[in-house]
């Protein structure tokens, strides 16, 4: 079973890409290393205050899968330098 989420999140605290950059490759060097997912910015690149990010997690099972990408969604959210701004998520 692969399960993919979106997540879209407001980055108030960056003023430059490079904070921007800085906040967004700590937290998906942080995911990949504490969860068995696969992790990246899929969308607002060149915007200094918003990314959009794609997980996906494989497992045999529906629920094992969505257990991964529920604790990486968890974790990603629990930043304090970014808000949450919308979740989507499909199972293939």
């Amino acid at each position: 079973m692969i399960v993919y989420a979106e997540v879209e999140f407001m980055i108030q605290t960056a003023h430059s890409l490079k904070e921007k950059r800085a906040v967004l490759q700590r937290m998906l060097i942080r995911t990949k290393q504490k969860f068995n997912v696969s992790i990246a910015e899929i969308d607002h690149q060149n915007v200094w205050q918003r990314t959009k990010l794609a997980l996906v997690a494989v497992s045999s099972s529906k629920e094992a899968a969505e257990r991964e990408i529920n604790h990486a969604l968890h974790y990603l959210q629990s930043n304090p330098e970014w808000e949450q701004l919308n979740v989507w998520r499909d199972y293939l």
